[in-house]
C-alpha cells in the first residue's frame, strides 16, 4: 500500500477551498480555525474584544484584564457535516489571574478527521485510520501599566496525518511556535448621553519553524504553519449598568510568502507556434521557482510576506482579511452577537455572515454561534451549529 498524504484533505477541504490565483497555503490550517463560539458569532474574531475564558486562541494578553480570578472552557465545533458526521474541533481551556497584574493560561485544541476506511489498488478493505492533529498552549501575560499588557505564548504542535504503507514511516510531523500579543483597554469614559471604552490588541500568532511530514531534514519538504498578524479595535457602549453594546473590527494577514506566479509557453524564436521546447522551458522555469519557494526559511518568510506578490501592493491588499462584529449584552447574564468576514475572491473567496448568543447563570456560560456563507466558495462550517461552555470561579477583580 502507497504512503498516502492526508495533507491533502486539509488543504483541499480546510481554509482554502478552491484553486484561485496565487492562494496561500500551509500546514496544519486548523491552527486559523475559531475555536469557540463567542468568537465564531462576532465573524470569527478576537483580538481586541473584551476578555473572556477563549482569549488564549485569539489575545492571552487580555487574561491581565480579566474581572474573574480562574476560569475553564470547552468548546465543540463540527467540521464538514454536509459530508461527514465524525470530523470535529475541541478545545479546552484554563486560565488563571495570579495578582492584580499578571496571568497564565494553557489550552489544548484536537482536530479529529474522523475514521477512514482504507482499500488496495484492488478495493480489498484494509485497516481504518484516524488521522488527526492537534495543539498544546502555555501562555503568561502581564500588565506593564494600567491600561495595557502583553503577553507571550508557546505552542507544541503534532500532526498526525501520514498513513503507513510497507516500508514506510507514519510518525507525526511535529513542530512548535510562538505567540506575541498586547492588549490595551481605557478606563470608562464619560460621554453625554452614555458611557464608553476603547479597546485595541494585536498578536503575531504561529510564529514558528515549518513542518515536516516526510521527516527529513530538507527545507523543501518541509510546509509553512499559518503564522499571522491580527490586529483589532472596539468600543462599548455602555448605556447603564444593565445595557451595553460592543462593536469590533479585526484584520489578518498571513505572514507567509506568496507562491510565484506562474510562467507560460512563449513564442521565443517568433515562428508563430509554441513547440515542445518552449513548452519545456516554461515547466523548468516553473519548478525552479517552486522550488526556491519551498526552501524559503520561515524567518526569511515571515519579512517576505510583506513585499513578495508578483502583482504588488494591490495583491499584498488582498491577502488582508477583514471581520466586523457587534455584542448585545443584557446585564452580563445575556448576549446576542452577529459578524462579517470577508477575504478577497482571489485569496481564497471566504465570505460570511455570523449569528451567536450567550447564556450566564451564576458561574456557568453557554455560547452558541452559526454561520451563513455569503460566498460561491462552499464553507466547511456552513449550517453548522458551534458550542461552547465555560465555568468561572474564585474571587473576582474590580473594573478600573
Amino acid at each position: 500500500m502507497k504512503k498516502i498524504a492526508v495533507l491533502l484533505t486539509i488543504f483541499i477541504t480546510g481554509q482554502y477551498l478552491k484553486a484561485q490565483e496565487r492562494v496561500i497555503t500551509t500546514g496544519v490550517p486548523f491552527l486559523l480555525i475559531a475555536a469557540d463560539a463567542r468568537s465564531a458569532g462576532m465573524g470569527d474574531m478576537g483580538v481586541a474584544t473584551s476578555t473572556d475564558a477563549f482569549s488564549q486562541q485569539h489575545n492571552p494578553a487580555k487574561y491581565a484584564f480579566s474581572l474573574e480570578k480562574q476560569g475553564f472552557s470547552l468548546s465543540y465545533t463540527p467540521y464538514l457535516t454536509s459530508i461527514a458526521n465524525d470530523i470535529s474541533l475541541g478545545q479546552v481551556t484554563y486560565f488563571n489571574r495570579i495578582n492584580e497584574r499578571s496571568a497564565f493560561a494553557g489550552s489544548l485544541r484536537y482536530f479529529g478527521l474522523g475514521d477512514i476506511q482504507l482499500t488496495n489498488a484492488s478495493g480489498d478493505l484494509q485497516n481504518v485510520v484516524s488521522p488527526n492533529e492537534l495543539a498544546l498552549d502555555g501562555s503568561y501575560s502581564l500588565k506593564l501599566s494600567e491600561r495595557f499588557s502583553m503577553a507571550v505564548g508557546g505552542r507544541f504542535i503534532r500532526s498526525n496525518l501520514k498513513i503507513a504503507g510497507v516500508g514506510n514511516d507514519a510518525t507525526a510531523a511535529t513542530t512548535f511556535a510562538v505567540d506575541i500579543a498586547g492588549y490595551y483597554q481605557s478606563e470608562e469614559i464619560a460621554y453625554q448621553d452614555f458611557n464608553g471604552r476603547w479597546r485595541a490588541g494585536f498578536n503575531f500568532q504561529n510564529l514558528g519553524p515549518k513542518i515536516n511530514y516526510d521527516n527529513d531534514k530538507l527545507i523543501e519538504n518541509s510546509n509553512f504553519i499559518p503564522s499571522n498578524m491580527r490586529l483589532g479595535a472596539g468600543f462599548d457602549f455602555i448605556f447603564d449598568e444593565y445595557n451595553k453594546v460592543a462593536v469590533s473590527a479585526e484584520i489578518t494577514k498571513l505572514l507567509v510568502p506568496t507562491p510565484p506566479a506562474e510562467v507560460f509557453p512563449i513564442d521565443s524564436n517568433g515562428d508563430g507556434t509554441i513547440d515542445s521546447t518552449e513548452r519545456e522551458d516554461a515547466r523548468n522555469l516553473n519548478s525552479a521557482n517552486s522550488l526556491e519557494y519551498r526552501k524559503t526559511g520561515w524567518v526569511s518568510g515571515i519579512f517576505k510576506s510583506f513585499n513578495d506578490a508578483p502583482d504588488g501592493f494591490g495583491e499584498e491588499l488582498k491577502e488582508f482579511t477583514y471581520a466586523l462584529g457587534a455584542e448585545y449584552a443584557y446585564q452580563d447574564s445575556f448576549a446576542l452577537r452577529t459578524g462579517y468576514f470577508h477575504e478577497s475572491p482571489t485569496k481564497g473567496a471566504r465570505k460570511y455572515f455570523t449569528l451567536g448568543a450567550g447564556f450566564k447563570y451564576n458561574a456557568v456560560k453557554i455560547d452558541v454561534s452559526y454561520l451563513f456563507s455569503a460566498s460561491k466558495v462552499r464553507n466547511p462550517l456552513e449550517n453548522t451549529l458551534r458550542f461552547s461552555l465555560s465555568f468561572n470561579f474564585g474571587d473576582g477583580y474590580d473594573e478600573l
